[in-house]
């Protein structure tokens, strides 16, 4: 396997790469996938899946990385019949789903009791593919949510009692543990993310994120890496270097063999993402949220199948779902 003439790899890490590149092709074949969620726009192509806040801009955690920012460029709705209405209009509009997100409440949790009929209507009746972005739910709000037909639970998963209380505002990592055992026991698929420096910009517990989701079965991981967004108390941090992520995507490759691999959409977009894309390829993800030109001729040339897909990199490959890539890369 090529390796990189920008970084120079250790023995070790080419070991670890090549472990994992050989695991992801023997468990996952030759196809890689880039998707384009959201309603983000690459040259002529759309994402088709929007994020929908259910509590508009508001979250009473305020987590140090976001404080309520990542709510902003969702669609905001204030109730269940405008949720539905904006839902139909962006199914008339073509959108292939709809992410259901939003702020949470002091102990973690979104108000999806309120919104369940709506949900079920939507799933049910319509026939709208749903995901949601859960929060730290329980076993009552994992079993409204399976039953109004959402598709996949996205959860946010750290590996400490520091990282949950001082950066996410939970109590301690029990209330993550108890909201994993919940959508495993509402049957809901699910698909977490482990933010790659999230403590403050430094690689701390996410390799423990890991082994805490091994009991679970994931249908899908999804790595992202720490964005500091001004107005935030991490406005000044540095993320995690490229090869710090990759080592921990390989890492993940290794202990989930079997298991889509994604490198989500919060992540560095300048020289430093570009090396992190490469290296991620190399480290075993399987899914690749955002793509860039240069990723997708990397991906070409390293012999893999390309395949474009308008929504979340959390959700499978499926044709009807399908989109085109950039022309000439």
């Amino acid at each position: 396997m090529r390796m990189l003439a920008q970084i120079e790899l250790s023995g070790e890490d080419q070991s670890l790469f090549q472990e994992a590149w050989d695991l992801a092709r023997a468990k996952k074949g030759e196809d890689f996938t880039f998707y384009l969620p959201g309603m983000i726009r690459y040259g002529s192509v759309r994402g088709r899946y929007p994020a929908i806040s259910i509590s508009g801009d508001q979250c009473a955690l305020q987590c140090e990385h976001c404080r309520g920012l990542l709510l902003k460029p969702m669609i905001q709705v204030s109730g269940p019949r405008e949720l539905e209405e904006k839902v139909a209009r962006l199914r008339s509009r073509g959108a292939h789903g709809v992410l259901l997100s939003g702020g949470a409440d002091a102990s973690g949790r979104l108000p999806w009791r309120r919104f369940a009929e709506s949900i079920h209507r939507m799933s049910t009746e319509k026939g709208v593919y749903l995901t949601a972005h859960a929060g730290f739910p329980d076993d009552e709000d994992c079993a409204l949510l399976a039953g109004a037909g959402v598709r996949q639970a996205l959860v946010d998963v750290m590996g400490d009692h520091e990282t949950a209380s001082r950066v996410y505002h939970l109590p301690d990592l029990d209330r993550v543990s108890a909201s994993l055992e919940a959508i495993a026991r509402g049957g809901i698929p699910l698909a977490p993310h482990v933010v790659a420096g999230l403590y403050y910009g430094s690689m701390r517990s996410e390799v423990e994120a890991l082994k805490m989701l091994l009991p679970f079965r994931p249908a899908a991981l999804v790595i992202v890496v720490l964005t500091p967004l001004p107005g935030t108390p991490m406005a000044g941090v540095h993320p995690p270097s490229p090869l710090d992520v990759a080592r921990l995507i390989a890492r993940a490759r290794i202990l989930m063999p079997d298991i889509p691999i994604s490198l989500g959409c919060e992540r560095p977009r300048n020289r430093e993402g570009l090396l992190l894309e490469r290296l991620a390829v190399r480290a075993g993800i399987t899914r690749m949220a955002v793509w860039s030109e240069e990723a997708v001729r990397d991906v070409r040339g390293l012999g893999l199948n390309p395949r474009f897909q308008a929504t979340c990199c959390s959700l499978p490959y499926t044709p009807g779902f399908s989109c085109e890539g950039p022309e000439g890369a």
